[in-house]
């Protein structure tokens, strides 16, 4: 038996802290992010860079499948809202907001620093990538779950980002280090069957390996603050 369980907690919360946007405008726009390409608006110039207030998927480079999250709770360990991989390009429950750690505020536009702590806070849903001393459904590692309530969850909901070079770029390779368990998020290729068949298990694992890298792919690219172009004229100087 699969052990997950749909929640009966419906669509999520009416309204997603830090956006402004009840549920029906929130969905327009990851509409408009499916089918009208809202990054592309943002000069190519300026995408060098992931930044704060961004909105994005996630691909794990060596499975080819996107951080995923849904209204679906595990069965066991925590019974927390589960996080999975899909293969699909499309699928609107594939969106991460970039965040500052718990109890701080990250200004939107300012470049993520390679060894910065972040949240990752799911569009649809309001919960917070998360992970904790449970076991993992499939593989027997580290759970890793979404959580929390319109955005708010806990300190556990932080992570850190793991890359070479001062910032977080697009084109780049970066791992996501746990800041309290120090696992680092994983896909191994285990599958799920029902009632999610053919999602691949999310989880944390304490070694580095391949299996550990993500890329930053679909999404709206908040453009970088003046911080990047003063450090830039600094560097120059």
């Amino acid at each position: 038996m699969v052990p997950l369980a749909a929640s009966g907690s419906g669509a999520g919360p009416s309204y997603f802290r830090g956006w402004g946007l009840c549920s029906t405008a929130r969905m327009a726009v990851v509409s408009l992010l499916l089918f009208g390409g809202l990054w592309s608006a943002v000069g190519a110039s300026n995408l060098a860079v992931v930044t704060c207030g961004s909105v994005v998927k996630l691909l794990n480079t060596r499975h080819n499948v996107r951080l995923h999250s849904h209204d679906v709770r595990y069965g066991s360990g925590s019974g927390q809202q589960s996080v999975t991989g899909v293969t699909s390009v499309d699928d609107s429950n594939s969106y991460w907001r970039i965040r500052g750690k718990t109890s701080t505020v990250c200004e939107r536009g300012t470049p993520i620093k390679c060894g910065q702590p972040i949240r990752l806070t799911h569009v649809n849903t309001g919960r917070n990538l998360h992970s904790h001393h449970f076991t993992s459904p499939l593989s027997g590692n580290q759970e890793v779950s979404a959580f929390g309530e319109e955005g708010e969850g806990d300190y556990l909901d932080d992570w850190t980002v793991l890359c070479s070079g001062p910032y977080w770029v697009r084109d780049g390779e970066v791992r996501f280090k746990h800041s309290s368990t120090e696992v680092l998020l994983s896909v191994t290729g285990e599958q799920y069957g029902r009632p999610i068949s053919g999602q691949k298990e999310v989880h944390g694992m304490a070694q580095a390996s391949l299996n550990n890298y993500w890329k930053a792919m679909e999404g709206i690219f908040m453009k970088p603050s003046e911080l990047l172009k003063a450090e830039a004229h600094h560097a120059e100087l």
